[in-house]
């Protein structure tokens, strides 16, 4: 059980409240990317971002986590674009994915927890949505299915022209030729959306451990044009210009706090994946007062 899990089965319980990647109890280092990737997204109100959704996020971490539950989840929070949280959730199949609402609703002091905090956490958002995506390992480069030493994700989202799916696989496919060619260390995971968005719709997420990466993309997009030459460059502008209605990119962190991880990844970085519970801030002192008349 999951965050996007958790949300349907209490949409389908009649609550009405409430992305690379974890894996589904593999171990660190697995080279299998599981294929079904659910995707939930909560927009915060004002002002109830930050700890104060943190904390509520915390609940169903240690409702999870007492429950000692084998499906595990990670949550992260905007860097770019509105205020948002995203808990992303791997499955190995849509049936594995079924087995796990299955064993939730029979599990009925995980369930009246979950429910508990959802209720808490609904009192913060403004919206949420989700989606479900399926894994595309042809068009993917070098993915990284250990994420626990990973600390920011691109998500970048591309709308693709109906009737040119075709089109979609060849751009890719050329721009993945070229990266493996002209950049050993390039890196990203292809999802199609199969349900709850737009059809056509592609996400390319890049795990990344810290921004300096991102500064170092800049260098990357160079050497890369440099091996495609002007000549291929040229075509994939226009193949480009045939294929995608739209583009979107934004950067997403990823936040222990929301996130129920594996123990190994814990172990690994306990700073990181178990920090220490925030102090609040200490009420300030009132004056003193006197009730009686005091002489001058």
């Amino acid at each position: 059980m999951n965050k996007f899990s958790r949300t349907l089965l209490a949409v389908s319980l009649g609550i009405i409240c409430s992305c690379i990647l974890a894996a589904q109890d593999k171990p660190q280092g697995s080279s299998s990317i599981p294929r079904v990737l659910g995707i939930t997204r909560e927009y915060t109100k004002p002002g109830k971002a930050g700890m104060v959704h943190d904390k509520a996020e915390s609940a169903f971490v240690q409702a999870m986590a007492r429950a000692k539950w084998p499906t595990h989840y990670i949550g992260m929070t905007s860097l770019s674009g509105k205020s948002r949280a995203l808990f992303l959730t791997q499955y190995e199949s849509f049936e594995a994915w079924e087995k796990d609402n299955q064993a939730v609703a029979k599990n009925a002091a995980l369930s009246a927890a979950l429910d508990r905090a959802l209720m808490a956490d609904g009192e913060l958002l403004d919206s949420i949505d989700q989606g479900v995506f399926v894994f595309n390992e042809e068009l993917s480069l070098r993915p990284r299915p250990d994420l626990s030493a990973m600390r920011y994700l691109d998500i970048s989202v591309y709308h693709v022209r109906p009737g040119h799916n075709k089109d979609w696989n060849d751009l890719v496919k050329m721009v993945k030729s070229g990266y493996e060619k002209a950049v050993p260390d390039a890196h990203w995971g292809v999802f199609a959306q199969h349900y709850g968005g737009e059809g056509g719709t592609y996400l390319i997420l890049t795990a990344r451990k810290s921004l300096s990466e991102v500064d170092r993309s800049f260098l990357d997009s160079k050497q890369f044009r440099a091996a495609m030459g002007e000549d291929g460059m040229k075509k994939l502008d226009e193949l480009v210009a045939v294929t995608i209605e739209s583009s979107l990119h934004n950067l997403f962190a990823f936040n222990p706090r929301m996130s129920y991880v594996p123990d190994e990844w814990i172990k690994s970085d306990p700073d990181f994946w178990k920090p220490k519970a925030a102090a609040m801030p200490a009420a300030a002192a009132k004056p003193a007062t006197d009730d009686k008349k005091v002489k001058p």
